[in-house]
């Protein structure tokens, strides 16, 4: 199983509004020489998170003991720029599970997918909502269900609907990633080409 399986996430969520955000912001440049998903969470959002000497930024949201869980709430057009996998990688390794934003740049959301980390579009005046919410609680929880494709604000009970994919949403929900999908239909496969003319 390429990650864990996908259903129903509740939980509370830290809170980036910055629009904009790219994926050399995510993870600059100079980490990409590792080829495994493995240790990219250590360097998630480094030039934000770290000063040049090592040292956490008291004030940067990730550093914040205030805030915890398992969803990252960003601006609107979140990972843009450059198509680097890794971007998604350090998102998923640093724990979270699920990205909230108005808008994703299209191979970001897809990257995300392929690897266990659920994109979730929603409308920029519930992204707003979500933001004043967790700002008056941090501890405030968002319910993200994906068989019923539905992110629900739980301190209000406000909920939206939000579109993906149908073979991703499959594979999520089973933990596969493409590979995965495949192996999974090996017999169909092998039924399939023995019924085919050499």
């Amino acid at each position: 199983m390429a990650y864990d399986k996908f259903n129903i996430l509740k939980s509370s969520a830290y809170p980036l509004p910055i629009e904009n955000v790219d994926t050399d912001q995510i993870i600059p440049a100079r980490f990409l020489k590792a080829t495994e998903r493995k240790g990219f969470g250590d360097n998630l959002f480094r030039d934000w998170r770290y000063n040049a000497q090592g040292t956490p930024k008291e004030d940067f949201v990730l550093n914040n003991p205030r805030y915890s869980g398992k969803i990252l709430v960003g601006g609107k057009n979140f990972g843009s720029g450059s198509s680097r996998e890794h971007a998604a990688w350090a998102v998923y390794d640093f724990g979270f599970r699920c990205v909230i934003s108005s808008f994703f740049a299209d191979i970001f959301k897809n990257n995300c997918l392929n690897i266990g980390v659920l994109p979730v579009q929603v409308s920029e005046e519930f992204l707003k909502e979500i933001f004043e919410a967790i700002e008056k609680d941090p501890k405030t929880e968002i319910e993200v269900n994906l068989p019923e494709q539905k992110i629900t604000l739980i301190s209000s009970g406000r909920s939206e609907s939000f579109a993906i994919n149908s073979y991703k949403k499959e594979n999520m929900l089973n933990g596969f990633d493409d590979i995965d999908y495949l192996q999974d239909m090996k017999e169909e496969i092998k039924d399939f080409a023995e019924t085919r003319p050499f």
